[in-house]
């Protein structure tokens, strides 16, 4: 990460590479009041430059948060469907997967090949697509003739949809 702004409100978490075709373009901040939960870094489970993989303990168990930017080429989807990790607890997935589909972006009647990918990995860790209380683009285009987008995404275990009312705010 190059310039990653800091705040000693937030803790953060990124994959350091010392070759420069291998630095991490995702990065995971933690508030620092959670702090207690004891948080780390897990490369040792999914090491690969476009994922965040953090875990924290809470009443004697682990969980994870895991941080997902994908280009266009899938490379971080297509890493996560190849490894075989076998990471239970997972809480949340989110970010950037660069997959436009009908199925999370109202304005767009298409289907994504790479759609499938992606539902086969949320399966494996047992989570299930989490939608905002408005549909709002998460990513503006400067181009007028295109139409803005939906990419970025956040998977939640079924359990905590019932808690399910995150907000998008449009910049």
């Amino acid at each position: 990460m190059v310039e990653v702004p800091n705040h000693p409100n937030w803790i953060t978490f990124s994959r350091n590479s010392s070759q420069s075709n291998d630095f991490s373009r995702v990065i995971t901040y933690i508030n620092v009041q959670l702090f207690p939960l004891h948080f780390s870094l897990q490369k040792d489970i999914l090491n690969y430059r476009d994922i965040s993989c953090v875990s924290f303990f809470n009443h004697s168990s682990v969980y994870f948060l895991i941080n997902v930017y994908s280009d266009l080429s899938q490379a971080a989807l297509k890493y996560l469907k190849n490894t075989e990790a076998n990471i239970g607890n997972v809480l949340i997935m989110t970010r950037d997967f660069n997959i436009r589909d009908s199925s999370w972006d109202l304005y767009f009647s298409y289907y994504s090949f790479y759609r499938d990918t992606l539902v086969e990995v949320i399966d494996s860790f047992h989570l299930d697509l989490s939608k905002p209380t408005k549909q709002v683009p998460t990513r503006y285009l400067n181009n007028h003739r295109d139409s803005n987008l939906v990419i970025n995404l956040m998977f939640l275990r079924p359990e905590s949809l019932k808690h399910d009312n995150h907000t998008i705010y449009s910049g």
